[in-house]
């Protein structure tokens, strides 16, 4: 039954942009052919880059594991296609700077041939841990763009008990609708994933989050929920940005998450439907995470759609698939226009995290000259944390990153809600973003110090135990040769007591014979 909007918390901040969904929503998914070249990342998550496991001359099966996760904060990468590996090389990254990243380059052989996965029997019978083991081997992130582990975000709930799973379905930044149409067409798959995170969790029930200009997928998912009777649909306001996750549990069931808490810690887990349906495929399947589908639209694409592809196909391709580019766009973006990354070109791959290509017109992108700030508190009244970014972006133009961490920048999640009320047009997230960067980097340069001192104080412990090690060796040879009784010269005692005996007897025998004499 719907829940009137009037019973839910009322959730601060947020903005309305204007949605552009309906060119593509309309549009059911299509598969896009393989490009002749597959360009996967070793990087296409959070964490540490992926080890590559495979040669230059190989050739590998659909599915196959290419490079290894080497931390728990990391993922595999696989094979999208049968084919051959080409080589493993630097190609353009999918961000603003353009700098190159490492990536396995595959050639399909047009076979398409999957890698035996041996899955078989029903997944509620495994143990829920072995289960979270099987969707961090299968290389799953989270695909609403985060790109974090969603196995970590598995163990680290079991961890706790964990009353509600969370499939976010809100999609809420404007031309996305890959959420959308992967709900209507794909709901019972999802609803079973959902069961699957349920049973892995224990948890108490399954609650779908969806915005309310979703209405068929909403009906969709409704359906497919029906038989179940610990999933329930939620429909929530449409408002920017209710697809994060914090925002999201306020406004379901009414807990606030603490600052510097996991959504864990209120009883609750959070995955987006399209990494629900990825579990789904792992643990029905023994399907890694190779493909995803992608929303290309904006002013300049033809004929916007979503489509499902390869991961490692470049972004060029999907724009073609879609008729190509009717002009020249004002900018590329990888995601959405309000928390995606601006492309430099469309020579890069699309990766696990890309939920849309958009190709926007100068009339999309207005851009008026930044101006000073005025002190109007419209980026207070949207901020959707409740934090000061004005004071955050004051601090962050003198490098004062410690005096904004003080105004709360650890908790901003850098939707841009506050650059898009500013009337000034200052870029407040980028600034958000720079001094986030600048304060990992310093953790990141003090946890490598410590580190080092670690390692050196480690390294003297041993050269001190070493040292300690042959002085004890050297005093107990020592101790040892003045033990040793020494014979004399005068008295050599090389005589056995057997020999000694002998040799008195004889002396004896002699003396009586000469006696005798």
């Amino acid at each position: 039954m719907l829940r009137s909007f009037l019973r839910l918390p009322r959730v601060q901040g947020g903005v309305h942009p204007k949605g552009f969904k309906s060119d593509s929503s309309t549009m059911a998914i299509e598969k896009l052919p393989l490009p002749e070249r597959l360009y996967l990342p070793l990087r296409q998550h959070a964490g540490a880059d992926a080890i590559p496991i495979v040669k230059p001359g190989d050739k590998v099966l659909k599915g196959q594991l290419l490079a290894l996760a080497p931390s728990e904060i990391s993922a595999p990468v696989h094979a999208s296609s049968s084919g051959v590996v080409r080589e493993i090389a630097l190609v353009t990254a999918p961000h603003p700077s353009g700098l190159p990243a490492h990536a396995i380059v595959i050639e399909p052989d047009g076979e398409d041939r999957w890698l035996e996965t041996g899955v078989s029997g029903s997944p509620y019978d495994v143990d829920p841990l072995t289960l979270a083991d099987r969707v961090a081997q299968a290389g799953i992130v989270g695909m609403g763009g985060a790109i974090f582990p969603a196995a970590v975000k598995l163990k680290q709930g079991a961890k706790h008990e964990i009353k509600t799973v969370l499939v976010n379905g809100a999609e809420c930044e404007p031309y996305l609708t890959c959420d959308d149409r992967l709900m209507r067409e794909r709901a019972a798959d999802i609803i079973e994933g959902a069961r699957l995170i349920r049973h892995i969790l224990q948890a108490y029930r399954i609650v779908v989050a969806i915005e309310d200009n979703k209405p068929d997928a909403i009906a969709a998912m409704r359906e497919a929920a029906a038989p179940f009777g610990m999933v329930e649909v939620q429909v929530v306001p449409t408002r920017y940005p209710m697809g994060s996750a914090k925002q999201l549990i306020q406004t379901v069931t009414g807990s606030e998450v603490p600052a510097g808490s996991r959504s864990t810690s209120v009883g609750v887990l959070v995955h987006n439907v399209g990494t629900v349906y990825a579990i789904y495929e792992a643990l029905s399947f023994g399907r890694p995470l190779i493909s995803r589908v992608v929303t290309v639209a904006g002013d300049c694409v033809a004929n916007p759609r979503n489509i499902e592809v390869a991961l490692g196909t470049p972004v060029k391709n999907l724009i073609d698939a879609c008729g190509g580019l009717t002009a020249d766009p004002k900018r590329l973006v990888l995601g959405g226009p309000m928390m995606g990354v601006s492309l430099a070109s469309l020579d890069v791959p699309t990766m696990k995290g890309a939920t849309g290509v958009l190709a926007l017109s100068k009339a999309e992108v207005p851009r008026a000259e930044e101006s000073p700030c005025i002190r109007c508190t419209s980026c207070v009244d949207a901020c959707p944390m409740g934090l000061l970014p004005l004071e955050m972006a004051s601090r962050t133009r003198i490098d004062d990153f410690d005096g904004a961490d003080e105004y709360g920048l650890k908790d901003c999640i850098l939707c841009g809600s506050c650059s898009f009320v500013c009337p000034s047009h200052i870029p407040l997230v980028q600034y958000f973003q720079y001094g986030k960067g600048q304060q990992d980097a310093k953790r990141t340069a003090a946890k490598k110090m410590d580190y080092t001192v670690q390692l050196s104080l480690a390294k003297q412990q041993r050269v001190d135990a070493e040292k300690a090690a042959k002085a004890a060796a050297k005093a107990a040879k020592k101790a040892k040769k003045t033990k040793r009784v020494k014979p004399t010269a005068n008295t050599p005692n090389t005589l056995s007591d057997t020999e000694k005996s002998a040799s008195a007897d004889s002396n004896v025998e002699v003396k009586t014979e000469d006696q005798a004499l």
